[in-house]
């Protein structure tokens, strides 16, 4: 248990939470969580079902958690945070909440940048429709700001977890780097040496992240469907917490994500070997991102499964590698197969 308090449901390697998570980071021991990773509401001109803040009361609101959060990281450790772009009410202007956001953060609560990521959806719809799809006078918003911020000036991390493939010209360069490349200095005056041709395991990744949000026929949809509920309308795909987890975290570590929603980032962590733990208010949503971590299911099953969850006091516990799932309240025994595989969930 990563702090007193009933958790709604947990797996092998985490745990999630229904609450406030100012309150919530306050149960938390001081400096026990290796990433905090988070895409909040964001300060949008109209207000979304899955609650976002206005505007004007955004900065401050989202201000309230940087202490929290600083105190429950290890000196080591990362707060990555992921936000969206607006523009300003009724006008072509863009909204500078995220760089505010992000200069209080170092200014007044002492966070260092140390790098910022920039997170391109390239299946993003054109927004907003009075500016761009109406008046045609703004193109389509599609990049997200990833703020990556610390403690210290060298926390955890290590490119070599994320490195990517090498262009096909990169890759003749390496078969034969004496045809292809001549080390000598570059009119920038960069010194190009000769271990430039050495093969690493790949690329170095730009802080351009390009990752389609498209997820649209995963076990999570489709269980949501199942069971007559909407899933969370405001999910970050799972490669984008997928990249910081594997660059800034080692397994077994721990990462948070206090605005949890579908719970997207436990999934990941969970995916990449890491303890997690997720936030979140509303007990639907979380409830719902149990999917992530099911077996196949009938429908029946999952009913059943969806009805307990919503009922039930005791905590969720899914397990790997059982042959059965056992409601311990009333010892009813679930056949949730999966091509011979059981799964065990426990409440």
């Amino acid at each position: 248990m990563f702090i007193p308090q009933k958790a709604l449901y947990k797996t092998q390697m985490g745990e999630a939470y229904v609450g406030d998570s100012l309150d919530l980071l306050t149960k938390l021991p001081a400096e026990s969580v290796d990433l905090v990773i988070t895409s909040p509401p964001f300060a949008l001109q109209r207000e979304k079902e899955y609650g976002n803040k206005k505007q004007d009361d955004y900065v401050d609101w989202l201000l309230q958690f940087a202490e929290p959060i600083k105190r429950v990281l290890k000196q080591t450790g990362s707060f990555v945070l992921d936000l969206g772009g607006a523009y300003v009410s009724g006008r072509p202007v863009r909204s500078l909440y995220n760089y505010r956001v992000l200069l209080r953060l170092c200014d007044e609560y002492g966070f260092h940048l140390a790098e910022e990521f920039f997170w391109h959806n390239p299946a993003k719809l054109p927004s907003p429709i009075e500016w761009v799809n109406k008046r045609k006078i703004r193109v389509k918003d599609s990049v997200n700001t990833v703020w990556w911020l610390s403690k210290t000036d060298f926390p955890k991390a290590d490119v070599r977890n994320v490195l990517v493939p090498y262009s096909e010209r990169m890759k003749k360069l390496l078969e034969d780097s004496e045809r292809f490349y001549h080390p000598k200095k570059r009119p920038s005056g960069h010194d190009i040496s000769s271990k430039f041709a050495s093969n690493n395991g790949g690329a170095i990744p730009p802080n351009l992240l390009q990752i389609s949000n498209t997820e649209s026929n995963s076990q999570y949809l489709r269980y949501c469907v199942s069971v007559d509920i909407k899933g969370h309308p405001a999910r970050f795909p799972e490669k984008l917490p997928a990249f910081f987890i594997q660059f800034l975290t080692e397994p077994g570590d721990v990462v948070l994500d206090i605005f949890a929603g579908s719970n997207t980032t436990g999934a990941a962590a969970e995916n990449a070997g890491r303890h997690w733990i997720a936030f979140e208010k509303d007990k639907n949503y979380l409830s719902a991102s149990a999917f992530r971590f099911l077996d196949e299911m009938s429908h029946d099953e999952l009913t059943k499964f969806w009805s307990d969850a919503l009922s039930s006091e005791q905590t969720i516990e899914i397990l790997k590698r059982q042959k059965e799932m056992v409601l311990m309240e009333d010892k009813v025994n679930y056949n949730a197969r999966n091509k011979g595989r059981r799964k065990g969930v426990s409440v």
